[in-house]
């Protein structure tokens, strides 16, 4: 990518590029009026900002960039979901996937190359982790798609796990959700984890996003067989850290429960999930598994999925069916490899 030794202006928050006009000397004033140029304007040139001298903008040539890249290619899925493949770090691609509905259209984006936590069931998982995407990198996602306009929603639940790139994610939705920047309410971000416990501990101090955890297995040793994350932080740490928190107000606390044929999909799994989410206000999206060659699992028959459903519901916790979207063209949960 371009400016190696160079700034991204795009990513910047508000603080950031205060530091930066101070460093060069530039009024106070011009970091929101950069702030505009990048976010209300979304210019992806510098010599865009006219009413910078041109002698600010000849220093800030100089010294920053604005890290836009165009996707290098577009996916159609049958049902309208659309893949992003865009190009990244030291030669790497991610995807981001636009996931229109009947009123509301999704985006979901990644935050990393790949992935660290290794789940057994996650096509991104076994392809290893590549690196940190910057704040830059992932606003790049919403910003050089045509639908940007669109979007009602964004969610990180792409590539890469948000509680490990936690400064970047912060970042991006610090712009996303500033008046200096696009303003947007956090209702309209949904941020997933496996849960890191440090990382969500402060993400539940700093930001009032919406926050989905991937929880798949309610029984620990079972849970570990799928997720080593697991091992170092368990399922009841993590849900004891949740229960410290308000989720009666604008925050939405939901569980990702992927349906695996024999493994975790009996009525016994369902009883120790409503016991284990016992008190919490929250819902469970279940998800029917995508199968794939590099994951040794099977998907839940229909039927299943559907008793497990209604014990949930029966029983104190709103649960709902995650329609599949995009399987025809790898862009369903957990098939996002970035492959060029």
């Amino acid at each position: 990518m371009s400016g190696e030794l160079k700034v991204n202006l795009l990513g910047m928050t508000l603080p950031e590029l205060q530091v930066l006009c101070a460093n060069e000397s530039f009024p106070r004033f011009t970091a929101k009026q950069l702030c505009d140029w990048l976010y209300r304007k979304r210019v992806d040139s510098i010599d865009a900002m006219t009413n910078l001298s041109k002698v600010q903008r000849a220093r800030l040539n100089e010294v920053a960039y604005i890290g836009r890249e165009t996707p290098v290619r577009c996916q159609v899925s049958k049902d309208g979901t659309k893949k992003y493949l865009l190009p990244v770090l030291d030669g790497h691609f991610i995807e981001a996937v636009f996931i229109p509905e009947d009123d509301r259209a999704t985006l979901c984006v990644s935050c990393q190359v790949g992935c660290k936590m290794g789940c057994r069931f996650c096509v991104t998982g076994q392809q290893g982790f590549h690196g940190n995407l910057s704040a830059g990198d992932i606003l790049n996602q919403l910003f050089s798609i045509p639908e940007f306009e669109q979007l009602t929603n964004v969610v990180f639940m792409g590539m890469g796990e948000p509680m490990d790139n936690l400064d970047a994610v912060l970042a991006a939705t610090q712009v996303l959700t500033s008046e200096w920047g696009l303003g947007w309410s956090s209702k309209r971000i949904t941020v997933s984890t496996v849960g890191i416990i440090p990382g969500l501990k402060r993400f539940l101090d700093e930001s009032q996003c919406h926050l989905a955890v991937s929880l798949h297995n309610p029984v620990a040793q079972e849970r570990l067989a799928m997720m080593p994350v697991q091992k170092a932080f368990p399922l009841n740490e993590v849900l004891a850290l949740l229960r410290r928190y308000d989720w009666s107000g604008q925050r939405r606390l939901s569980f990702e429960y992927t349906m695996f044929r024999g493994e975790n999909d009996d009525l016994s799994h369902a009883q120790k999930l409503v016991e284990a989410l016992k008190g919490l206000d929250c819902r469970v999206n279940l998800i029917r598994f995508h199968e794939s060659p590099e994951a040794p699992f099977k998907t839940s028959m229909p039927t299943t999925i559907k008793t497990f459903q209604d014990y949930l519901n029966r029983n104190g916790v709103i649960c709902t069916l995650r329609a599949s979207r995009g399987q025809d063209i790898d862009a369903a949960c957990g098939l996002l490899a970035g492959k060029e």
